[in-house]
């Protein structure tokens, strides 16, 4: 039997079988930045981060560790010593989703620029050894990707060659991988111009009193965009049948059948 498939099981058996008492639960610990992040549930914030919406698809909220934060980079996120104290938590069988890029690629912000090929990529390979040394599994995942159309109402790239590098990476060191950065490209095509503004902190002026002048951002997202992306990857750890995804209990009914987009199941 491959360590894949053994692994599964123990964690099919720790959540689900009462008299597995032996083995230790899992925990979900996410490494990420705003897009990823908790942020206050009440208002006035109306933002939300796709991590923290993860919760709401988990039969136990609690297995789920979120140390993203605003505006870290895979370099920031270390040097604060916010990667050191995720690894110290990691326990064998735990999982580690990894998600940089959006303030990796900041170049005016030297305490964070980390280029795609050089710090970035050298970063996500200390993330992935690191957690693996605890008995960890990583997962990748590429950034979202931002709402921005030309005049033609085409998606223009936004990351260069960031999402790339973690593809790369998954492949050749053998990381599951989510490319949400594929998954929100798609959705906002679909959506197109006008309806993916409701996914993401685009408020109007004079409608919440907290933002008295709106809002247009096309990064960060509100409470159905974060649980819109959240729904995209669970699916797609189902659909890549990756151990992480019996954290999150068994999929409704038919819900393979319904397509990837707001409203639909996990």
């Amino acid at each position: 039997m491959s360590t894949r498939f053994l692994k599964t099981g123990l964690l099919a058996l720790s959540l689900l079988s009462p008299g597995a008492a032996l083995v230790a639960a899992p925990h979900l610990h996410l490494a990420g930045d705003s897009t990823m992040a908790d942020k206050p549930s009440k208002a006035p914030n109306l933002e939300r981060g796709w991590g923290q919406m993860l919760r709401e698809f988990m039969p136990e909220p609690a297995a789920l560790v979120n140390h993203a934060q605003n505006g870290r980079s895979s370099k920031s996120f270390i040097s604060e010593g916010r990667w050191k104290t995720l690894v110290d938590a990691l326990q064998p069988g735990d999982f580690v989703i990894i998600q940089f890029g959006h303030n990796d690629q900041k170049e005016a912000s030297p305490e964070r620029h980390a280029p795609a090929r050089g710090l970035y990529r050298e970063n996500l390979l200390r993330f992935i050894a690191e957690a693996r040394a605890r008995g960890a599994e990583p997962i990748l995942a590429t950034s979202l990707c931002r709402r921005k159309f030309d005049g033609r109402n085409q998606l223009v790239d936004t990351h260069g060659e960031y999402p790339a590098v973690v593809r790369e990476l998954a492949a050749s060191e053998k990381v599951a991988l989510l490319d949400l950065h594929v998954a929100t490209w798609q959705l906002f095509e679909r959506l197109g111009p006008e309806e993916s503004k409701r996914l993401l902190m685009w408020v109007p002026a004079g409608v919440y009193p907290e933002l008295p002048k709106g809002r247009e951002d096309d990064t960060h997202l509100n409470a159905e965009g974060g649980r819109t992306v959240a729904r995209l990857a669970v699916q797609e750890m189902r659909a890549k049948h990756l151990p992480v995804a019996v954290l999150f209990g068994a999929p409704a009914p038919a819900a393979a059948a319904k397509p990837l987009v707001p409203g639909s199941e996990p």
